[in-house]
């Protein structure tokens, strides 16, 4: 294929602009800036949920080793190995 030079860089954004015209780029640039954004910012939160998950395991089982007088526990996550079997499928359907 070869690697991009500046000249078929160039090539490419001529061709662009004669197809879509020059109103149409800053929209384009506009959503292409914000779906980045919108990506970059689920995909640290999705990086922060997996980080957290085992620290907050690690304080629920702190609790709970705790046994001091406190009577109420915190509920086990849902999304537990072991209570998978146990737990019915979601319906989707109807």
């Amino acid at each position: 294929m070869g690697e991009l030079g500046i000249e078929k860089i160039l090539l490419i954004l001529l061709i662009i602009l004669l197809l879509f015209g020059a109103k149409r780029l800053p929209e384009f640039g506009r959503s292409l800036g914000k779906g980045i954004r919108e990506f970059k910012g689920s995909l640290s939160g999705v990086k922060e949920a997996i980080n957290d998950a085992p620290q907050q395991d690690q304080v629920n089982a702190g609790r709970a080793d705790t046994g001091g007088g406190s009577s109420t526990t915190t509920p086990a996550r849902s999304d537990a190995p072991g209570d998978q079997q146990t737990r019915e499928p979601r319906r989707l359907i109807g």
